[in-house]
């Protein structure tokens, strides 16, 4: 894609520089700039990445796409021979481009969303795809407008695309399928992130199902998610494929098994194992077998990616440390992931701490959702509860409320007071689940608590 392809998308003008140039490598980050990269400013709420297309420049950007510079001829001199693009909105420009590149990219893309599990579905299924395809896919949490478009527009001739779509509002999926056009999508569930915003899971299930807007082959879903199975029975969407451990599905497990070592179970009478406990992740396994039958990988193949799952940092981490376990699922939180959570955590044996914080984005939901999970709480195997956060204290009460020992259930304003707590508690063989909404900073946490010596 040269420059003058993408003239006039967002009143895009070259001010300066080469119109036949080839566009290579793009970044929003001049921490991450390689030469030749076009560097795209983006002006966010308390910064302005406009102000460092010098910067840019200077660490081997070849082109700049910026919104509003003062282009003096003191500048112009010192940045002789780059390319700078004036454009209107470069957030909305940058989406034009990828949606137009989109359209010239003659290999699968695969799109995964859903309310929680897309980050660790969309690692498994890149890992599979690898198997026998170069593959690009979504790196880190940018599953947004800027984070998706711009891994279109760093494809460089790979065979495959495997994408992570996120949302907190309604339209903003029908946004990202418009540029991106599926060739295969995959719901996770439909749970309670973001009710908040769009007032019920119905509304919910409505945002995800806007994947379908840009969809030209099969949406595979957990057939195990109340809505997803209801909407299936009811929908005359083709195809769609189910996978599930509990309702009749396409892809369903049977004879399922925990240990310490991980879980197993059966699939067509196959055996198959993964180093990690939950159903979540048996959710994401089927995901990898059918992706596999898909795209003509072996269940051999599969296996193998599935033999050396790793979590990814503070998404269900096992971290062995003075002689008890931490979970370390501080990343973010919801009612469904802590459900899954604690799913894990009944599995295995030992003192069971959980310490959990504040879920964020859930407006005048807050309460009731917290409650429900200080009930769920109640009728688990946990020994002593700890909580931080004004939400929190609810998930305390409604245990206490429930039949929880109030003795074994601790409540706490800052995180700093639940690890001096923590310190002065865990005992060997303990195993500590560490769990909040991400701007809760729970990994202060993780990293503080050591236990007695």
């Amino acid at each position: 894609m040269k420059i003058k392809d993408v003239l006039g998308l967002s009143n895009a003008k070259l001010i300066m520089g080469n119109e036949d140039y080839v566009f290579k490598g793009f970044s929003k980050d001049t921490r991450t700039i390689q030469n030749g990269d076009t560097y795209v400013g983006i002006k966010g709420d308390n910064f302005d990445g406009n102000l460092f297309f010098l910067d840019a420049l200077a660490k081997g950007a070849d082109t700049c796409i910026v919104e509003h510079i003062d282009l003096t001829d003191e500048i112009k001199k010192e940045v002789q021979g780059k390319n700078i693009i004036l454009v209107d909105n470069s957030v909305e420009f940058i989406m034009a481009v990828a949606k137009q590149k989109r359209k010239t990219i003659p290999v699968p893309l695969i799109a995964v969303t859903g309310s929680v599990g897309k980050t660790s579905t969309r690692a498994i299924i890149t890992d599979v795809m690898k198997k026998k395809y170069t593959t690009l896919s979504t790196i880190g949490n940018e599953n947004a407008r800027i984070g998706m478009s711009l891994r279109i527009l760093n494809y460089q001739n790979e065979e495959c695309i495997v994408l992570e779509m996120g949302m907190n509002h309604a339209g903003e999926i029908s946004e990202l399928t418009d540029i991106a056009r599926p060739d295969v999508a995959i719901i996770t569930n439909i749970g309670t992130s973001h009710i908040g915003n769009l007032g019920s899971r119905e509304n919910i299930l409505k945002a995800k199902l806007e994947i379908l807007e840009g969809l030209s082959g099969p949406v595979m879903i957990n057939n195990d998610n109340d809505l997803l199975h209801e909407w299936a029975k009811k929908h005359e969407y083709a195809p769609i494929i189910a996978f599930g451990i509990h309702e009749e599905s396409d892809y369903q497990v049977t004879n399922v098994n925990y240990d310490k070592l991980g879980s197993s179970y059966e699939l067509k009478g196959d055996l198959v194992k993964i180093p990690v406990i939950g159903d979540a992740f048996i959710y994401n396994s089927l995901v990898a077998f059918i992706i596999g039958d898909l795209f003509g990988i072996t269940h051999e193949e599969v296996k193998q990616v599935l033999s050396n799952l790793k979590m990814e940092p503070h998404r269900m981490e096992f971290i062995d440390r003075n002689g008890f376990t931490i979970i370390d699922d501080a990343y973010n939180a919801s009612f469904d992931s802590i459900s899954y959570a604690l799913d894990v955590l009944s599995h295995l044996e030992g003192r069971k701490i959980v310490v959990l914080g504040d879920i964020f984005e859930l407006a005048d939901y807050g309460e009731e959702i917290h409650r429900k999970i200080g009930s769920l709480i109640a009728k688990q195997s946990i020994d002593m509860l700890l909580t931080v956060g004004t939400l929190a204290e609810f998930i305390n009460e409604e245990a206490i409320h429930d039949g929880f020992d109030k003795e074994n259930s601790f409540h706490f304003n800052t995180n700093d007071e639940a690890i001096k707590s923590l310190n002065q508690t865990i005992q060997k063989e303990d195993i500590v689940l560490v769990k909040a909404s991400h701007g809760m900073h729970f990994e202060e946490i993780v990293s503080g608590i050591q236990g007695r010596n």
